[in-house]
């Protein structure tokens, strides 16, 4: 299974108890961002451009947590920054399973194998392992060398202990399919117990604006690479959401559906951007005019974006919205081939990956930005 059952009963139950009360609006999964900083300086990341005063804020294990009750979703999962970097990152996980929450812990695994005592297997957690493709694609992402191997070695490192561990990849323009489809079964061959999968979203902040994808490009890349799928490749997402990306389905954002906390508050009005900030999770809920968001509102921000985000929720909601969802969502968990002639076709067509005609960039920056937050 792509997650445990336990998991999938009690994200099931508790959807289906928000369509019962009537709730037009509820969140599924909590994006707990606790710092900013990371030891990596990707060229497509919005997240790291902030001044060193910034950088060094943690929010404490008890905004955490107070985030988590104030929002009520059954997971949680904590980007960054790094969050192997927070001091107290073991505390908040700690917490969060006594809540019974379901918690993503994404890292890029630089300081996986050095801080993983800090953390017990459980049922409740998962590392996910920011993987962005096989070894030249990935460590072009980064901006690193050595950056895949040492997510491999992390990977394999928490494995070997017993816990869950899942991948997210973002892909990018000029991602080749093949190699894409290679890095699946890489990460089944290693063992992780699913992948997550999202085309990358232009951050007005990221130094990189020119290899985001448009939804067209989207479409097409992800019908070639999830198309004539193998049978032991195992996501972590809904199959619906899948079949958005390959451009089977057409879905309205639900921004709400993976709200954001961090250091300044609750983001208005997602993960992905910074219109203002709330107090509270209900005044984001009350406050925030969600019609001036997702593609059909016309906001230029939102234009291109089909990031799991925005969308995965989506598909959940459609899957428990009517029967007809219901069974759309059990046929594409057992009939997971999607066998497609002109998909393959795709797969033939000659690629350049971004990494073949553009030197590896290795932000110094990142370095030297890790020691005067650290001081």
């Amino acid at each position: 299974m792509a997650v445990p059952i336990s998991q999938m009963w009690t994200v099931a139950s508790y959807v289906v108890k928000q369509k019962l009360v009537g709730r037009k609006r509820y969140p599924l999964v909590l994006m707990l961002e606790p710092l900013f900083r990371c030891n990596l300086a990707c060229a497509g990341c919005g997240k790291i451009q902030y001044p060193a005063h910034i950088l060094k804020q943690e929010l404490s294990p008890e905004e955490c947590f107070k985030a988590v009750e104030e929002c009520g979703a059954p997971v949680v999962a904590i980007p960054g920054g790094e969050p192997l970097m927070h001091s107290r990152i073991h505390e908040i996980v700690a917490g969060l399973i006594e809540r019974k929450k379901y918690v993503y812990m994404c890292t890029n695994a630089l300081l996986l194998k050095e801080k993983i005592d800090l953390f017990n297997p459980s049922k409740y957690f998962s590392f996910s392992v920011h993987v962005d493709g096989q070894r030249e694609h990935h460590d072009f992402s980064v901006c690193r060398e050595g950056g895949y191997e040492a997510a491999v070695e992390g990977v394999k490192e928490a494995l070997k202990r017993g816990f869950r561990v899942t991948t997210n990849t973002t892909l990018f323009d000029g991602a080749d399919p093949n190699s894409v489809r290679q890095f699946f079964d890489e990460m089944m061959e290693l063992g992780v117990e699913s992948m997550m999968l999202s085309p990358g979203y232009s951050y007005d902040k990221a130094p990189d604006q020119k290899h985001f994808l448009g939804r067209a490009r989207t479409r097409r890349l992800f019908r070639s690479i999830l198309a004539n799928r193998k049978r032991n490749w195992r996501f972590n997402a809904s199959p619906l959401f899948l079949e958005f990306l390959m451009g089977k389905r057409e879905y309205s954002c639900t921004p709400w559906g993976m709200p954001t906390y961090n250091i300044f508050g609750w983001q208005k009005p997602c993960y992905l951007l910074q219109d203002g900030y709330a107090e509270s999770f209900d005044e984001l809920m009350q406050s925030v005019e969600w019609h001036q968001y997702g593609t059909e509102s016309g906001n230029a921000k939102c234009a291109n974006c089909m990031v799991h985000s925005g969308y995965e929720a989506s598909a959940v909601n459609d899957t428990f919205s009517s029967l007809r969802g219901l069974l759309a969502t059990a046929k594409a968990t057992f009939f997971t081939a999607y066998k497609d002639e002109d998909a393959l076709k795709l797969l033939n067509e000659p690629v350049r990956p971004v990494h073949a005609y553009n030197p590896l960039v290795q932000i110094e920056n990142a370095t030297s930005q890790l020691e005067e937050t650290r001081a």
